[in-house]
């Protein structure tokens, strides 16, 4: 779980990154959850952008998406999102402590 201190640090850093993946007419996929999975495992935080085609609500989405894949929810801003997931072999991201 994220301090509001953690995620005030992370929301920082998100605020420098492109959306890397979307979510289309056709929901969360498989195939959207391993790609995000892998992107997660490389970077640590990633920015999700879900189409208008989809009809998703994104606080919602994000957070079914953040529990499938076991991160955690950063924020959501318009229809983009971000997910946090540390990589506990590999960590890029320092968090502050709480």
């Amino acid at each position: 779980m994220l301090t509001g201190k953690q995620r005030s640090y992370l929301k920082s850093i998100a605020n420098g990154l492109k959306p890397i993946t979307q979510i289309g007419k056709s929901g969360i996929t498989d195939a959207f959850l391993e790609q995000l999975d892998l992107a997660l495992n490389s970077r640590e935080i990633v920015k999700v952008t879900i189409l208008e085609t989809s009809l998703l609500e994104t606080k919602e989405t994000a957070n079914e998406v953040a529990q499938k894949v076991r991160a955690e929810f950063v924020q959501a801003i318009g229809n983009k999102f971000v997910i946090y997931r540390k990589n506990h072999e590999n960590p890029k991201i320092e968090l502050p402590k709480r």
